[in-house]
């Protein structure tokens, strides 16, 4: 018996770290499975005349098994992967891709749905009910419920080869992300920061390289590219960073990309789509690539314009600087950074024992507090890995949420930010409690010292974390941040703004060895060149979105690295800003579902967060009382309880301009 097999006794419910071999995932996933599909034939073939009760309660609670397991088992291999988790996540993928194919397909279960379905008006549902309903019969349809023979039958074989390939993709990426290091000789430290000196060495001392190094982690690249002077160093770090995914050895990414492209075609084809990406956007707030595509062009020409005029002044100083130039990629950061602190006088390093983890914790703590009640009580563990710290979340002395927060690189976790939960809250079959995990690439240090993007990412990821809390819904199907993919960024990207209220700067960013808060004048000019280097920012998102959004909406490519050069050519690129994500490195719409065709999510969902806090600015408070119970009650709270617009609506009163977020990077003049 696995100790997924047996009752938890661990304090809220934490899975028992200490007791979880590896080993024990396999047959726990078979048990579970099997428990699963024999619930799920129960549904099915139940005599009774279907009701709301026995057949979407009980899918509700069908997999709780699998649920369990499976909430650990995809925490772990994304944040502590090792050669056993990496074998069983390819085995696991077609074998989880068969089982959701199963109840897809399953043809009197769909039945019994149908029949809800033709009957809703008579039911007596809950507006919850009635949603749930909506998105449950949406869900089989898109999955493919209404094709018959061979048609279904290629379906269910195309999403079993994208599961495979997502996963292949995934552990291509790591495995080039943890091979490659570029070792430095102490003359190579010349002009790098301490932190930047002492990330490298604890790097290297990881790695066990003999001396400090630069790895793929972005928490250490980007701050080599930013300050070391060595130009053809930080070409040759920016050239393999690039190229993750595409050096032509085992783990290259390309003909996967190709060939998940032309499999989501087919898959769309089969559903009726005129492209995968009509297929995928329907459901979103977007709803059509027509709507996206314009959304990211009236962004992309003033941030396009911004970023000339900022290269033009950044080559003038490569050109000062005896190089003949032209601008290139790896230079950018650097004279970005030289001119940043020329004129805002805003040096990074001095910054940065401002903004210690430990501090930046507690700002983000005590954000959650002033608007919304937490309290966080630090628990002992023991967690999945010795770095995880954990907490217990409570309001008014009553239980909340667990959160777990996994913060240094290390190569045994895949690259990125991001928030999960290995359980979510529902009140179905009695009231579950979430735990929510907060993932982060920090470079890991004594103390860890963040930059200010590390801070944005900080409070960013547990936006996220907070829409997972404080979710009270009924039915899991909804809870949390199962909501439209262009809505589910607006939580964490909102959650940022407080980094920005001088209160919360002024109590909180202060000086790890001495406890002085930050200088005031070094946080009105850290305020001030809030939106520095927009127009870079916004270039290398928008180019990867709209490369993206091609990818999908027109036929699939042969050669994907052909197309997004033509994409790029025909936007305008500019030569020294390159897409944040490459193909052969494009995790977020190749690695599953999630962002394919949804890279511009982001940028939907910064229209909202931008005129979301604009409404804290008009009450005069940026944590007014009444502004945050509505932003509980109508955001965090509801989950997909309903349509996303319909939940803004309710805590705004209108829906924003594409204004408020060209005003909020910077861009409004540009116009």
């Amino acid at each position: 018996m696995t100790v997924f097999a047996q009752d938890w006794t661990t304090p809220f419910g934490l899975p028992p770290f200490d007791l979880i071999r590896d080993e024990d995932f396999a047959p726990a996933f078979d048990a579970a499975l099997a428990e699963a599909r024999t619930n799920i034939a129960a549904i099915a073939d139940n005599a009774d005349a279907p009701t709301f009760a026995n057949v979407i309660d009980a899918l509700e609670l069908a997999e709780g098994g699998l649920d369990r397991v499976a909430g650990v088992f995809y925490n772990l291999a994304g944040a502590d992967s090792n050669e056993a988790r990496e074998a069983l996540m390819r085995d696991l993928a077609p074998k989880m891709s068969a089982f959701s194919s199963e109840v897809s397909n399953n043809k009197a279960l769909f039945a019994r749905i149908e029949s809800l379905w033709a009957t809703r008006d008579a039911l007596d549902l809950t507006p919850e009910q009635m949603r749930v309903l909506t998105l449950y019969r949406q869900m089989f349809v898109r999955s493919g419920a209404q094709l018959e023979g061979d048609a279904a039958a290629r379906l269910t074989a195309v999403k079993s080869r994208l599961a495979v390939l997502g996963t292949q993709f995934s552990q291509n990426l790591l495995a080039d992300e943890r091979e490659w290091f570029m070792p430095l000789d102490e003359a190579d430290l010349e002009g790098l920061p301490e932190f930047v000196v002492a990330s490298a060495r604890a790097a290297g001392q990881e790695r066990d390289a003999g001396g400090p190094v630069v790895t793929l982690n972005r928490s250490l690249i980007v701050p080599f590219l930013q300050f070391s002077p060595r130009r053809a160093l930080r070409k040759q770090a920016y050239e393999a960073w690039g190229a993750r995914g595409a050096n032509g050895n085992a783990h290259d990414n390309r003909g996967i990309a190709a060939e998940i492209l032309a499999l989501r075609d087919e898959r769309a084809k089969l559903l009726g789509y005129a492209s995968f990406a009509d297929y995928k956007l329907e459901p979103e707030m977007a709803k059509t690539p027509a709507a996206v595509r314009d959304l990211l062009l009236r962004v992309w020409q003033p941030a396009r314009a911004k970023a000339g005029a900022d290269a033009t002044m950044l080559e003038a100083m490569l050109l000062a600087d005896g190089i003949s130039g032209p601008l290139e990629p790896w230079d950018w950061r650097y004279y970005s950074e030289k001119r940043r602190r020329a004129e805002h006088d805003l040096d990074e390093a001095a910054l940065k024992p401002y903004l210690s983890l430990d501090a930046m914790l507690a700002a983000q703590f005590d954000c959650a507090n002033r608007l919304f009640g937490l309290e966080f009580r630090e628990l002992e563990g023991p967690f999945y890995h010795p770095d995880v710290r954990g907490w217990e979340v409570t309001r008014n002395g009553a239980h909340v949420a667990v959160f777990l927060g996994d913060y240094f690189a290390r190569g045994s976790k895949r690259s990125g930010a991001w928030c999960s939960a290995m359980r979510s809250q529902r009140k179905l079959g009695g009231e579950v409690r979430p735990i929510v995990v907060n993932v982060c690439n920090f470079a890991k240090g004594d103390p860890a010292l963040l930059s200010y993007d590390d801070a944005r990412t900080l409070f960013h990821e547990f936006g996220h974390a907070l829409h997972q809390m404080l979710s009270d819904v009924t039915y899991g199907f909804i809870s949390g941040t199962s909501v439209a993919r262009d809505f589910v960024e607006l939580p964490s990207q909102l959650y940022e703004h407080w980094l920005e209220v001088p209160a919360v700067l002024e109590q909180h960013a202060r000086h790890w060895q001495t406890g002085e808060p930050m200088p005031a004048d070094m946080l009105a000019r850290l305020l001030a060149a809030s939106t520095y280097d927009q127009g870079f920012s916004t270039v290398e998102f928008v180019a990867s979105a709209l490369v993206d959004l091609e990818f999908h909406e027109s036929p699939p490519p042969a050669d994907p690295m052909q197309k997004q050069a033509e994409v790029l050519e025909a936007l305008g690129m500019p030569r020294a800003i390159r897409m944040r994500h490459a193909t052969p490195h494009f995790a977020h719409i190749f690695t599953g579902d999630g962002y394919s065709s949804g890279y511009y999510s982001y940028m939907w969902s910064e229209v909202m967060d931008a005129d979301a806090f604009a409404a804290f600015e008009e009450a005069g408070d940026a944590f007014d009382p009444a502004t945050a119970a509505r932003l509980e009650r109508f955001i965090l709270a509801a989950g997909g309880s309903e349509e996303a617009e319909q939940l803004y609506l309710q805590f705004r009163g209108k829906m924003p301009g594409v204004e408020a977020l060209l005003k909020g990077r910077g861009l409004l003049e540009e116009v």
